[in-house]
């Protein structure tokens, strides 16, 4: 990847209008079928219109640019460019050439963890439309999905999602190319994933006039992982994705009985607890899973919540009829992280639990096996209803915990305003 002195010197972003609060927001929707969390983003001359799955832990932005696709604007990035890797070679291609189809291009690895595959695209810059403004330059990649069967580049996203929107630790990533923008707008980005109706991804961090701004947020560090665990990466290269330092794990303020190696990263890069969109729900360690499901039971048969058969991928599944409700969801045993400095990252029930149909609720985590490269991945459902800060700077994480507690949602009603709709 190309260094940040570089990347400012050779990339020109031109901003043409800026919303008034210095800010870029997005909405964010939730799939029903997927349970993945997108956004729509326009791109392109004349403006195309997409829905981009978000994935906090995917490098950069890409899209599909296949036959319906086409832009006056697109400039493909010559491979001699600085800002080319090199990681995905350098492209040519015959025929009618537009986005996706351009000689001497640099090659873009577009990678789509959902389908557990590598694809090939090309690297260019376009416009994109964002919160009533217009941004050039941006550096993306695309991918013709009419080259592969099946639309394969898109495989497990929702029917109508034509792309990824990552938002990792990376040189082009969308939140490092948009702080280029101002000086007013630093590297950084929140997010509020929605349990229902529509969050927010808000470039620039948590907007200061805001009904956003009022939560007191609980700052901890950002952990480099020094290994890298992208599918494809080169030699020395360290992890770009956001890992925090969970030191144990309770259960209705009991500790868990497990190795607590396991939450450290070895010197092969494999432990540790990072986040991932991409992941419904939390994946744990079976050595971590195991203790888990066994006092969480225990603990919810103490508050005579009935036990009932598995429904997969979840183990710990109980009669919905026998358990209370509180305003933080269902009324089950607290779920703490806890982190660095005894700071805990508290998980109610709104959190925990999932309806898998009327009548029962499963605890929802699941099993990831003896030697999974990462000990714990925090789901999407986990993080329904937090407001998170991700500071690229300081390389620090600011959560509020479950806004519940405050009987309020991430769901907002007008974007402009930032507005949280009370809970009913």
């Amino acid at each position: 990847m190309a260094s940040f002195a570089t990347l400012l010197s050779l990339l020109t972003i031109a901003l043409l209008s800026f919303s008034c609060s210095s800010q870029f927001i997005l909405p964010i929707q939730k799939d029903p079928l997927t349970n993945l969390f997108y956004t729509s983003l326009g791109i392109g001359t004349p403006q195309h219109n997409f829905n981009i799955v978000i994935d906090l832990g995917g490098p950069i932005l890409w899209y599909d640019c296949n036959k319906s696709y086409n832009s006056s604007t697109y400039n493909p990035l010559p491979c001699e460019s600085k800002l080319c890797s090199g990681e995905g070679g350098c492209t040519s291609c015959n025929g009618h050439f537009k986005p996706g189809c351009t000689n001497n291009t640099c090659g873009a690895t577009i990678i789509n963890s959902l389908s557990h595959h590598i694809f090939s695209g090309d690297t260019g810059n376009d416009v994109l439309f964002i919160s009533n403004s217009k941004v050039s330059g941006l550096i993306s990649g695309c991918t013709d999905s009419d080259g592969f069967s099946d639309d394969f580049p898109l495989i497990n996203l929702p029917k109508t999602s034509k792309g990824i929107l990552g938002l990792a630790r990376t040189e082009l990533s969308l939140p490092k190319q948009l702080s280029l923008t101002s000086s007013k707008l630093p590297n950084k980005f929140a997010i509020c994933l929605p349990s229902s109706s529509k969050g927010s991804l808000f470039f620039g961090g948590i907007p200061q006039k805001s009904s956003f701004s009022k939560f007191q947020l609980t700052t901890i560090p950002l952990i480099i992982n020094p290994f890298s665990t992208a599918p494809i990466f080169t030699e020395g290269d360290a992890s770009y994705e956001y890992f925090i330092d969970v030191k144990s794990i309770k259960v209705n303020g009991e500790v868990l009985n497990f190795k607590s190696s396991l939450l450290s990263i070895d010197n092969k890069g494999n432990g540790g607890t990072k986040f991932s969109t991409l992941n419904n729900f939390t994946v744990l360690h079976s050595s971590i899973f195991k203790p888990l499901v066994r006092d969480f039971v225990k603990k919810a048969s103490d508050k005579k919540i009935k036990k009932v058969a598995s429904v997969a991928p979840f183990e710990a599944c109980f009669d919905l009829s026998t358990i209370g409700r509180t305003k933080t969801g269902l009324d089950v045993p607290t779920i703490d992280l806890v982190l660095e400095g005894g700071v805990e990252w508290k998980i109610y029930g709104g959190n925990s639990m999932v309806l898998v149909n009327k009548k029962v609720a499963c605890l929802g985590f699941v099993d990831g096996g003896k030697e999974p490269m990462t000990t714990i991945v925090i789901g999407g459902h986990q993080l329904e209803d937090n407001l998170l800060e991700f500071d690229l700077v300081s390389s620090k994480l600011g959560f509020s915990s479950s806004l519940l507690l405050h009987n309020a949602r991430c769901s907002n009603s007008d974007q402009a305003n930032f507005s949280l709709i009370p809970m009913e």
